[in-house]
């Protein structure tokens, strides 16, 4: 089995805040405040936490307001330096490069609902807390992480919900906050710290691997692994003389993984996998026939084919729902986006 390693910041200086406010057209009207906190009312005693509800909403607002500044067409190109030192990590670092320079610096922007927030309790002393947050963007559920690091909060993950898929109830105590469930935790199906490699395990082998029953069969697991298999034949057997080599593997690299207790004692882990596709001509037909570089990728080299080889990069982030082990099922993946985010050629 290998290892497995489509889309952020404090409020910018004030007349950076007042251009978000400003914008008109796309510029998405920020929701009432209001109805995007707890409903639940804090007990008299209750523990202090390192990231309250309140904070945590605030930090939500200053985001979507930074973030569609910074991608309001503008001939500042320096805008994209900005997201990524100071509005997102994880993998949402090379999904937001991509995005800028796949659009001429001029990417997408969303209009973003009235957010539900779920915010795990963590000591005081705590150097990494996180929260995440359901919240409709571009009228799609979208679940978002955001983390912090060096006093500063970023966007690390951004996954939509499939159709039919909903997020499931999170575990939340008398105060509204959630749980975080530790990366070894072995009361669920899979750790969170090996969702990642489960994951990549069963796009790489299919329904036949040692991992497939653990995660139920679909677009995102086994029919990937499905797709590589037909594609490596295909271009096997191009030519008369032979083709071309293919392989698709994945990896976790050193993306974060954040997972939240669901009411069942399952939990609901988010993650990102990066993809690595290789196309290489073996034999000299295929070399002068070239290999076409897909649409997706040729913002990134400029040019319809290469000869030799071509590598295309992606990456992916997920939630996924995974049963507690005392009730063992299959976990489902119920959100994904992605995008390719590198490519090169010779």
């Amino acid at each position: 089995m290998r290892a497995y390693g489509r889309r952020k910041v404090l409020a910018l200086a004030a007349g950076v805040l007042a251009a978000a406010t400003a914008c008109t057209g796309n510029a998405p009207a920020e929701p009432s405040k209001a109805a995007a906190t707890s409903s639940a009312s804090p007990s008299p005693s209750a523990p202090m936490t390192a990231v309250t509800q309140a904070e945590a909403t605030e930090e939500f607002f200053k985001f979507t307001a930074t973030d569609d500044t910074l991608r309001a067409p503008s001939e500042f190109q320096g805008r994209l330096d900005m997201e990524l030192k100071d509005v997102v990590t994880g993998g949402q670092s090379p999904l937001t490069a991509a995005a800028f320079l796949s659009h001429d610096f001029a990417p997408p922007r969303y209009r973003w609902g009235t957010p539900k927030l779920f915010v795990p309790r963590f000591a005081p002393t705590e150097q990494a807390p996180w929260f995440s947050a359901l919240v409709t963007r571009d009228g799609s559920p979208t679940l978002l992480t955001f983390a912090k690091s060096a006093d500063r909060w970023r966007l690390s993950s951004a996954a939509e919900l499939l159709p039919r898929q909903e997020v499931p109830e999170i575990q939340l105590d008398a105060d509204g906050y959630a749980t975080a469930v530790a990366p070894d935790d072995k009361s669920v199906t899979i750790s969170p710290q090996f969702m990642g490699p489960v994951h990549a395990s069963v796009a790489e082998t299919g329904a036949a691997g040692p991992t497939a029953g653990l995660l139920a069969p679909g677009p995102y697991t086994t029919e990937v692994a499905a797709q590589i298999a037909h594609l490596r034949d295909v271009l096997k057997n191009s030519t008369e003389q032979g083709g071309y080599s293919y392989d698709s593997i994945f990896s976790a690299d050193n993306f974060p993984v954040y997972s939240l207790r669901t009411k069942d004692g399952g939990a609901l882990i988010q993650y990102s996998l990066s993809r690595t596709s290789t196309t290489t001509a073996v034999t000299k037909a295929a070399e002068d026939e070239g290999i076409s570089v897909p649409e997706p990728a040729q913002w990134a080299l400029d040019k319809p084919k290469v000869r030799k080889t071509l590598r295309l990069i992606e990456t992916h982030q997920y939630a996924t729902v995974v049963p507690p082990l005392k009730a063992p099922a299959a976990a489902d993946v119920i959100a994904h986006d992605g995008a390719l985010t590198r490519a090169s050629g010779q």
